[in-house]
């Protein structure tokens, strides 16, 4: 169905969806709403907001529930995705699409719930992510880039995690954003000579699409049945300020368009690593990167953002400037490999627990501490702390390891190294497992073996759950 007339409007929307909590459930729209805005005059012209009833309202979980307070009861009488899909394609098709974050989420989302009614999705003619955007032009100035941040550094209330009232609450905070970059552009050298942050400054880069907001000056280009649509993205044509030479334009987003072309729109796994290369060595080398719990200095743990990362707010813990990593020796296992847990894709985060020794849990609570204050407090997460004190038990506290896997051709493995002594001598050999078997893997660490960790402390902040979960690079498994 393509549009008879010219659909000039940009569509900001927002989706409300469960949160999978088992592998391969996928997420169900739960509410979606809709604002049509004026590129010229930036105003309301039309919008339209529905619940969606899910096909089984057993997904509504109480996670679910948790993240935009719609229950079960709420979607009950609402209509199915099948019945308001019709409004929802004339709403979105062939206008220029804008919300927070929807490239990596809302956009496959969409596509996703169109797929399973046998229809074609709707395409737009641009996009502009607001994540991205004003990471890119904004900086850090008012913390982290989620909407319930930028909207309290600009006294707007607190974000509602509706669909309706989140978009319109993105089109607020991008008015601030430009009249902020406005004025810093007309007089750059007294303006950002008395910011802390430049707007200029990138602290975080997230490869999400970035479009203009200015009507008369977005180029657009009709989609495409070659490639993703999401893609589509035109540099803005605004002239630079001259003050007595010409400055950089803070509108101006073409090189970041071409780095972001160049990168595919996979949904972001906080998880998810480049493989570290194994050594087919007997012996393994302790890496100078990796502290003994003794040797971290508390004082100088730091936390930062990470630069360039793709997808949502990632920090990083440092230690004098260096990622913190740390060897952990002699570990005793108290709970064998899990696969509980899943990543965005559905596919297991294999980890394990262990007995935490007094000097690791004193780091580990310190970093915990740190990191807490970093992560923004009107933030709706729930910070989870990484050492676990059950009751009844707090002189044996655990910790969890996490084995990362990455996705191969059709398959999936584990990226941590594993070696293992052996019984019958000091030498240590690498494991080659010959496939993705958890089963083998839960022979070789099982309760009351022993393991050499070589951790990294990989901080989250994901559907209203942060903590810090630590990542094991290499292990050394002593199970006799």
């Amino acid at each position: 169905m393509e549009p008879t007339v010219d659909r000039s409007e940009i569509a900001f929307f927002d989706l409300e969806t469960t949160v999978p909590t088992r592998p391969g459930q996928g997420f169900a729209i739960l509410e979606f709403g809709s604002i049509l805005v004026c590129p010229r005059k930036i105003i309301e012209l039309e919008s339209y907001e529905t619940l969606v009833r899910p096909h089984d309202l057993s997904l509504i979980t109480t996670l679910s529930v948790r993240a935009n307070g719609i229950t079960a009861d709420d979607v009950a009488s609402a209509p199915t995705f099948s019945d308001v899909a019709d409004k929802v394609f004339d709403m979105l098709h062939g206008r220029i699409w804008a919300g927070h974050n929807i490239i990596r989420f809302d956009c496959v989302r969409l596509r996703e719930a169109f797929a399973q009614i046998n229809r074609p999705p709707p395409e737009p003619k641009g996009t502009i992510d607001s994540l991205a955007l004003l990471t890119q032009r904004f900086g850090r100035r008012a913390g982290n880039m989620k909407m319930a941040t930028l909207a309290n550094y600009f006294g707007l209330g607190k974000q509602s995690h509706r669909s309706l009232d989140d978009v319109r609450m993105n089109l607020e905070v991008l008015k601030y954003c430009a009249t902020v970059l406005f004025l810093e552009s007309s007089l750059p050298d007294i303006f950002t000579g008395t910011s802390s942050v430049s707007p200029n400054t990138t602290t975080r880069n997230r490869s999400n699409a970035k479009a203009d907001v200015d009507g008369p000056g977005l180029s657009t280009s009709p989609p495409s049945s070659t490639r993703n649509t999401d893609n589509q993205i035109s540099p803005p044509t605004h002239d630079p300020v001259e003050l007595g030479r010409a400055q950089p334009d803070p509108f101006d987003l073409g090189p970041l368009v071409d780095k972001i072309e160049t990168e595919p729109l996979q949904p972001n796994d906080d998880m998810e690593e480049e493989p570290s290369i194994a050594t087919q060595s007997n012996t393994i080398t302790e890496s100078n990167e990796f502290l003994e719990p003794d040797e971290v200095s508390i004082p100088s743990v730091t936390v930062t953002a990470v630069p360039f990362f793709r997808g949502p707010q990632k920090i990083q813990i440092l230690h004098r400037d260096t990622p913190l990593q740390i060897h952990c020796g002699a570990l005793k296992v108290r709970f064998g490999v899990s696969t509980r847990f899943v990543d965005h894709a559905g596919r297991p985060r294999l980890n394990f627990v262990v007995d935490a020794s007094p000097n690791l849990c004193g780091v580990l609570d310190a970093c915990d501490n740190i990191a807490k204050r970093f992560v923004d407090s009107d933030s709706n997460s729930e910070w989870r702390p990484v050492v676990s004190r059950k009751p009844g038990f707090y002189n044996a506290p655990t910790v969890r390891f996490q084995l990362p896997t990455v996705a191969e051709g059709d398959g999936v493995r584990w990226i941590t190294e594993i070696y293992q002594k052996e019984s019958s001598s000091a030498s240590i050999q690498h494991v080659v497992f010959s496939k993705y078997d958890v089963a083998e893997l839960e022979q070789l660490i099982r309760p009351g073996s022993f393991v050499d960790a070589y951790i990294s402390l990989d901080p989250y902040d994901y559907q209203q759950n942060a903590g810090i979960r630590l990542v094991a690079k290499k292990l050394i498994v002593d199970s006799n």
